[in-house]
């Protein structure tokens, strides 16, 4: 999986390397602070590094921004629930078809069993190869999550079809 990641990170390098270190560094935080549990601080930064996205005006990014800041969304709203105590993966932010050209975990939806954790585990992993692309002050950090995201991946493996 560690080389499905590579490739992941690869194809979408190219539309999210122009995003700027403050705004990159807001992503790395949402990120860090939602994998440690701090969810109300995730939420926040959630928030900021969206209105930061919404900030630029490169049309050439615009399907690679839409489909991160849906990531930060549905992490945002992940984080909202889970900071209220309720488990369950939220189920009313999706990527949509445009969107979901920058996913990493693509399955059939009769493959699914869990659409909202689906769409979680493809957020985080968005929301991380972002912040390891173009935050290059993080990039330390979010290497030693890179292991959280490879297992992440990896209970997919079997439905992607990987050997």
């Amino acid at each position: 999986m560690e080389q499905f990641l590579n490739d992941y990170i690869k194809r979408i390098r190219d539309g999210i390397d122009d995003i700027p270190d403050t705004t990159a560094h807001e992503i790395a935080s949402a990120f860090l602070a939602f994998r440690f549990g701090l969810y109300a601080n995730a939420a926040r930064q959630c928030a900021h590094a969206i209105e930061l996205l919404g900030q630029r005006k490169n049309p050439a990014c615009s399907g690679a921004y839409a489909a991160l800041k849906k990531a930060l969304a549905i992490v945002l709203a992940n984080a909202q629930d889970l900071d209220n105590s309720l488990v369950t993966a939220d189920r009313s932010l999706w990527f949509d078809e445009q969107e979901r050209s920058y996913i990493a975990i693509k399955l059939a939806p009769n493959a699914v069993e869990d659409h909202g954790t689906l769409e979680l585990d493809n957020a985080l992993v968005l929301v991380y190869a972002a912040a390891l692309i173009a935050s290059p002050e993080d990039e330390e950090s979010m290497g030693e999550h890179r292991k959280f995201i490879v297992r992440l991946l990896a209970a997919y493996k079997k439905a992607l079809g990987i050997p």
